[in-house]
């Protein structure tokens, strides 16, 4: 298990130990320092409310990250995942949830790491590396289960 990692949830169907795993190995592959990573699996109008208050942004999404390090191998921040979106997201591009939700937790990992998404190019660069690190976890940590 990951020192400093808390993860919230109510929805039984997220798996909290194949959390913690994803986040050890993103630990390892990136060479980070956990200092706190909250994750927090809330509704899409809770996170719309968060998208508003804070970003001052009126509409719904699927990932919002935190990040309060000013050294990127010092990890120390948040990740709102809206579980709403993440079932939309997984209908839409025809995946299976759980994912969709490992997908937006090495997203949101990315953010915290200083990807960007922002524009066209970053957002390619940022996609590569997602796709890169759900190839290269997905199937292990589905063998944990």
């Amino acid at each position: 298990m990951v020192k400093n990692l808390q993860i919230y949830s109510n929805d039984p169907s997220i798996q909290k130990r194949n959390v913690h795993r994803l986040v050890q190995y993103l630990k390892k592959e990136f060479n980070l320092n956990i200092l706190f990573l909250s994750i927090s699996f809330i509704s899409s109008p809770e996170l719309r409310v968060v998208n508003k208050k804070y970003l001052k942004h009126d509409f719904d999404t699927d990932i919002i990250t935190f990040n309060y390090s000013k050294i990127t191998s010092d990890v120390d921040g948040e990740i709102l995942i809206s579980l709403d979106e993440a079932k939309r997201n997984a209908r839409k591009f025809n995946v299976t949830y759980d994912k969709e939700i490992f997908r937006l937790i090495i997203h949101g990992m990315l953010h915290l790491l200083n990807f960007d998404d922002m524009d066209a190019s970053s957002k390619k660069i940022m996609k590569k590396e997602e796709n890169k690190l759900i190839n290269k976890y997905y199937f292990t940590l589905l063998r944990g289960k």
